[in-house]
């Protein structure tokens, strides 16, 4: 079971403004920047991101109903502010692990505690 929508409403009031000059040049941390479906409105949200070549994944805390995920998938692609290098992304894809093998060790004990085997593929835009 992902984390609770009413800790995403709060981290997306509250944390998430705290978090996103920092997330930004974190290791295992990015800004995705994505357009709103409806608003067309540009948005920033804080993730968790794991980089393999060039192929970035995304650790779906909250699930699968995410407006930023819905957001990305819409568009096809998002950019990614990681490390303080700006990526273009392109070919979403979700995927589902629950035993999180993907992940650093810390970082999948905390995904399998939480039970967030939800995660999201992109790869870079040439």
């Amino acid at each position: 079971m992902p984390l609770p929508a009413t800790l995403a409403r709060f981290n997306r009031v509250v944390t998430n403004r705290l978090m996103r000059p920092l997330a930004a040049h974190l290791p295992f941390l990015a800004v995705v920047e994505h357009r709103g479906r409806r608003s067309g409105r540009l948005y920033r949200t804080p993730v968790n991101v794991f980089v393999d070549d060039d192929r970035y994944r995304f650790a779906l805390t909250y699930g699968t109903g995410v407006d930023w995920l819905r957001n990305v998938r819409a568009a096809g692609g998002c950019t990614v502010i990681t490390r303080g290098r700006t990526v273009s992304l392109t070919n979403p894809r979700p995927g589902h692990d629950p035993a999180a093998a993907w992940a650093p060790t810390p970082v999948r004990w905390v995904l399998t505690t939480l039970g967030a085997g939800d995660y999201l593929d992109c790869t870079v835009a040439r």
